[in-house]
């Protein structure tokens, strides 16, 4: 009896303190925005006051390391996306994937295949008979090897035939967005957000979604599966708390921050970076989905000789 009484009262007084949402980009990156973003619309829902921890360094390393020194108490959440994962999978810190417990997922931002207006390319069957008829195949414009746009690249080819494929790794997706455009690359697979301008300019063509169904901010554009290749591919931010946080603890959590994304004010967030409010999901369907990514990323990387 006195264990069962004590777990409504631990949850009663949850959080007891400020809770640090510990982000492994700067101040103005994009998981640093998601993070205020979502601060700011569950701020209503939850009885403490939330701060924005910046740790970068390492892809996401340095923030795993931090939290992993904090207590276990649920006042240390961590926004997480495909790059932690990475970074697990290729044991650069002493977290396994079984320490990371999903709490809710912000973001799920479908990537886009995009070409030069100036391309010959209209679609994906133009765009694998390019790259087969090209030594080397195409060039496609990245971040980094072995970065989020390189696995989804590898996974994609994988699915399209084998078509092999050329990266060309750049600072961001800002100067992959200008080299495209000049055609220095031959093709880059882009966030909305990132190619937008340029998309409404006509200076680049969108030719395919790496979703499951069209985006809103794209209608005339169709889907991967669409054109006979089952691919998917999506930038993905969630928060996460580690392993050991009691289980009262967490559910908290989740309520308070998935009613916080689902105000209009981080609706309209989403919507503005081409998103829809179906990218706020709690953590059954989140926890399934880290784990899906880790395992594919875990053979992508492995396959990329990365591991």
């Amino acid at each position: 009896m006195a264990t069962a009484a004590a777990v409504p009262a631990m949850a009663e007084d949850f959080p007891s303190d400020t809770v640090n949402v510990v982000t492994h980009a700067g101040p103005g990156g994009g998981s640093d925005i998601t993070t205020r973003m979502m601060m700011r619309n569950t701020a209503d829902h939850i009885d403490q006051d939330f701060q924005v921890v910046n740790r970068r360094g390492g892809s996401g390393a340095a923030a795993l390391m931090y939290a992993r020194g904090q207590e276990k108490d649920g006042h240390t959440v961590l926004l997480i996306t495909q790059s932690h994962l990475f970074q697990i999978a290729q044991g650069k810190v002493p977290v396994e994937i079984d320490d990371i417990v999903g709490v809710a997922r912000a973001t799920l931002d479908p990537q886009i295949i995009a070409v030069p207006a100036s391309s010959d390319i209209k679609d994906l069957k133009g765009l694998v008979a390019a790259s087969k008829a090209k030594e080397g195949g195409l060039k496609w414009g990245t971040t980094f090897v072995g970065g989020i746009d390189h696995v989804a690249i590898h996974n994609f080819a994988k699915k399209a035939d084998g078509m092999p494929y050329t990266i060309v790794p750049f600072k961001g997706g800002g100067d992959i967005v200008t080299n495209l455009v000049g055609a220095n690359v031959d093709v880059a697979s882009l966030n909305y957000a990132e190619g937008e301008a340029q998309f409404n300019a006509g200076e680049l063509r969108p030719i395919a979604v790496l979703a499951e169904k069209r985006i809103d901010s794209l209608p005339d554009v169709p889907t991967a599966h669409e054109q006979g290749i089952d691919a998917e591919a999506a930038t993905i931010r969630g928060f996460a708390v580690l392993k050991g946080v009691p289980e009262e603890r967490v559910a908290i959590l989740e309520e308070a921050i998935v009613k916080g994304m689902r105000e209009p004010g981080f609706v309209e967030y989403l919507q503005s970076g081409g998103m829809t409010e179906e990218s706020v999901v709690g953590r059954e369907e989140w926890n399934a989905q880290i784990r899906r990514i880790y395992e594919e990323s875990r053979v992508a990387l492995e396959e990329l000789g990365l591991l």
